[in-house]
């Protein structure tokens, strides 16, 4: 790209033409034509503000836990904001950037005596990530606790959004709508005793590590929960647990996730998840939606 971003930001990290399989929890992903870390608002809403005069398209990718990039890699310009990591605690509320991880933000609480983020000491993605696709687990979701979220929009102008205007639902938010990058997100929290709050966290952590395969590169829970069933039983009543194409595995262990056991690329992940959704659907009439987002571009054809 004849684009000279890096020039133009001598104080940002900024990479050209950089392996985003680098940075994705699932190893694979093509490449970012421009990859910046910024550390500040400044720095992201000039980044977007030097996007938009190059006509450069702007993709956050958030901690690129529940996400798979197309092998073709991402056109324009990416962000990663786990350099804007600060959480802040006051009274009762806990106020958190975008990039912070949401297992340390939960960490936090417990530290300051707050309830209410126990759910989610086991997500690996992003405070922003967890707003964009309302996070939750074992029976908890961010709306819960969500206040307001300051973002940037994609003119480049903050605005804050109270809860009630966020238009959260399962695996969804306005944030995605909207194409606003989070900045900041409140949580409110109650009162509560740290030893328990610790205990309810290690209890669910224990039983994350006990069903799901931690211990391989994965995208996380790849389906939403069809409305009456799970869609880790219906994988597994179809008899899907253990396919393989390519390097991605339908996991032995929990069947709502794909696992990399060799060398896989986002191509092989795709084709499991359409085999997978191909197969269900054939033997139990129903269609399982993605819940991991899926960017990028197709790989040039050979």
């Amino acid at each position: 790209m004849t684009v000279d971003i890096i020039a133009t930001f001598p104080k940002v990290k900024l990479m050209q033409n950089e392996p985003l399989s680098k940075y994705t929890n699932t190893k694979t992903g093509g490449k970012a034509d421009f990859l910046a870390f910024p550390q500040s608002l400044g720095e992201v809403q000039s980044l977007v503000r030097y996007a938009n005069e190059q006509n450069l398209p702007v993709t956050v990718i958030g901690n690129a836990s529940n996400l798979i990039v197309k092998d073709g890699g991402i056109r324009g310009l990416v962000m990663i904001l786990t350099d804007m990591a600060h959480v802040e605690v006051k009274d009762h509320t806990i106020t958190a950037e975008a990039g912070a991880s949401l297992i340390e933000v939960t960490k936090v609480a417990q530290r300051a005596s707050l309830s209410g983020l126990e759910f989610a000491a086991g997500i690996p993605g992003s405070v922003g990530g967890a707003i964009f696709m309302n996070a939750g687990a074992y029976g908890g979701e961010i709306s819960m606790v969500a206040n307001e979220v300051t973002v940037l929009t994609p003119d480049a102008e903050l605005k804050t959004i109270h809860r009630d205007n966020l238009d959260f639902g399962y695996r969804h938010s306005r944030v995605q709508d909207e194409g606003d990058i989070v900045i900041t997100a409140t949580f409110n929290l109650q009162p509560g005793d740290p030893v328990k709050i610790q205990a309810k966290m290690d209890d669910l952590n224990a039983r994350r590590a006990a069903k799901q395969p931690l211990e391989l590169p994965s995208c996380g829970s790849v389906f939403k929960r069809p409305t009456g069933y799970f869609a880790g039983k219906l994988i597994h009543d179809a008899g899907l647990q253990g396919y393989q194409f390519g390097g991605a595995q339908v996991s032995t262990k929990h069947a709502g996730f794909i696992v990399n056991v060799d060398h896989a690329t986002a191509s092989d992940y795709l084709a499991v998840i359409h085999h997978v959704q191909e197969t269900v659907l054939a033997k139990a009439g129903v269609h399982l939606e993605t819940e991991v987002r899926i960017i990028g571009e197709e790989p040039a054809s050979d």
